[in-house]
Parts: C-alpha cells; sequence; structure tokens
C-alpha cells in the first residue's frame, strides 16, 4: 500500500512539530550537519513507506528508533562512531541561546563509551521517559536504568578529573 502523506498524516505533524529535536538527536550520533540532515530525512523516508507504526501515541519512541537504527547503519558504513554532548547540540539549535557553554560537560560527555552517551542523551537532553529510552534502543528498562546509572557514575568521574 503505497501511502499519500498530507498534513493531517500522525508522521508528518510528528516531524513538522519536532524537527530541531530530531536533526539535534541524529547530530548527536555523526556530529555533522549534513550527515544529521540525511539521516533525519532517511528516516521521514523510512517512516512514510514503514506500516509498523500501528499506535499514533507511539510515534516518538517508534520514530526515534528508526533515527537511531539509520544513523547506526550510517556509522558503519562510515566507520566513525560518535555522540555529541548537549553543548555541541544547543550550538546547532536554532531556536535555543546559551551564554555558558559548559566545555567540561562536553569533553566528559565525548570520553564515555557509546552505550551511555546514547542512554544519558534521550533521557536527558532529548526528556525521555526510561520506557520510551528502553523502546528506542531495543533495550530492557533495567538495563536501561543500569547504564544510565552506570554512566552517570562514569560522568561523575570525568568530570571530577577535568
Amino acid at each position: 500500500m503505497h501511502r499519500v502523506p498530507g498534513h493531517d498524516d500522525p508522521i508528518v505533524r510528528f516531524v513538522t512539530q519536532n524537527k530541531n529535536s530530531l536533526y539535534r538527536f541524529a547530530y548527536s550520533y555523526v556530529l555533522n550537519c549534513d550527515d544529521a540532515l540525511d539521516i533525519v530525512q532517511d528516516s521521514i523516508h523510512k517512516a512514510l513507506t514503514a506500516e509498523a507504526l500501528r499506535d499514533d501515541a507511539a510515534i516518538k519512541s517508534w520514530f526515534y528508533k528508526i533515527i537511531v537504527h539509520t544513523a547506526i547503519d550510517f556509522l558503519r558504513r562510515q566507520k566513525k562512531v560518535t555522540v555529541a554532548d548537549d553543548s555541541t547540540l544547543q550550538l546547532h539549535d536554532a531556536n535555543h541561546y546559551d551564554h555558558y557553554k559548559d566545555i567540561d560537560l562536553e569533553t566528559a560527555l565525548n570520553h564515555l563509551p557509546l552505550e551511555y552517551r546514547s542512554v544519558i542523551v534521550l533521557r536527558y537532553f532529548e526528556d525521555m521517559k526510561i520506557g520510551e529510552v528502553a523502546k528506542v534502543l531495543d533495550l530492557n528498562t533495567n538495563t536501561v536504568k543500569t547504564r544510565l546509572y552506570k554512566g552517570l557514575e562514569l560522568l561523575r568521574g570525568k568530570m571530577a578529573d577535568i
């Protein structure tokens, strides 16, 4: 079945309302403006051609999951894996003006393993609940909680070292 999206399409509405967050999240994986735009565009195409969305209420975690998989596929092809921190992401958000760039946080986050950075970025910078993070990353909620706890512990240690 070929879908013809319109303004009343829930996917079109979601993307339109969340384009900056989607871009920032894609950027957190690739740290490149053009690559992030490509990932968002590919994700939109995948979402519009997919038949997997059964519940409009779950669109946020469903779409972020598409971005995660698209970004990981891209990184595998590029053989580079990096997740940006909040400071870098805010620099690329046209709607955000931050007087204080927290270089220590940026440095510490960049030194965390990807599995911890991803959980922290989704939970705190994309404001997702633990269950949503688990859905996006295909993890058990207890695994997310463990990685979040361990990631924050590592982050505190790295911040103390800086």
